[in-house]
């Protein structure tokens, strides 16, 4: 994920918005206490999935793939008054540690943490989604993004996170793990129900907004 120099990189996070004293403290307690620490989605691109969530002020978001709830905390801080965020997880070991945070962070009653396999949670989800985030197994993405593409608004969005995968998305001879991120974003390239963006944000971010006229059957 370290795709730019220390420097730069303490350059950009002191240049961004603070997080509060709880997403600290999850960072810290991730970091020093549970396994693959490097899968929290940290400050930077905290602050991103906030300031996203804040500008689109959705009333339904749903989260594929919980960890330590950094992520739905930061996404939850721009939930409108009355809506809901559905996380989930298959990781039941977190779940109490992960509850006490949603309860701290004052966002508890408008979210819905769920522990099971995702593949099997989302099709019998109901209503519209406004934003999604995957980041879950990468080799699921594929299907993460069939599941959720009918359960979106028109101009939603959709976000999956690693896909460029530590660089590797660019190597000659890709591994197992890499061809299915690649494969993930030529579907999302080619698939004419969004607009996209691949953002190269910590370990790229691809971007999606679901388009106007997939409803009207064009």
């Amino acid at each position: 994920m370290d795709f730019l120099s220390a420097d730069l990189q303490h350059y950009i996070e002191t240049h961004t918005s603070d997080a509060s004293a709880l997403l600290k403290k999850i960072e810290r307690d991730t970091h020093a206490k549970v396994l693959k620490s490097r899968m929290l989605s940290g400050h930077v691109q905290g602050r991103f999935l906030s300031l996203i969530s804040q500008m689109i002020q959705p009333a339904r978001i749903l989260e594929i793939g919980t960890y330590t709830g950094y992520s739905a905390i930061c996404l939850a801080e721009g939930l409108r008054p009355g809506g809901e965020l559905i996380t989930l997880d298959i990781n039941e070991e977190l779940e109490s540690r992960v509850r006490r945070y949603f309860d701290e962070s004052g966002k508890g009653d408008q979210i819905d943490y769920r522990i099971g396999d995702a593949r099997q949670i989302i099709p019998a989800l109901t209503g519209k989604f406004d934003l999604v985030f995957i980041d879950a197994d990468k080799a699921s993405y594929s299907h993460y993004f069939d599941l959720v593409i009918d359960k979106m608004v028109v101009g939603g969005y959709i976000l999956a996170d690693n896909v460029l995968w530590s660089g590797k998305v660019v190597d000659a001879k890709p591994d197992k793990d890499t061809e299915v991120i690649r494969a993930f974003n030529e579907k999302v390239q080619r698939d004419d129900r969004v607009q996209n963006l691949l953002l190269p944000l910590r370990d790229g971010v691809m971007m999606m907004r679901v388009n106007e006229h997939r409803r009207a059957g064009l």
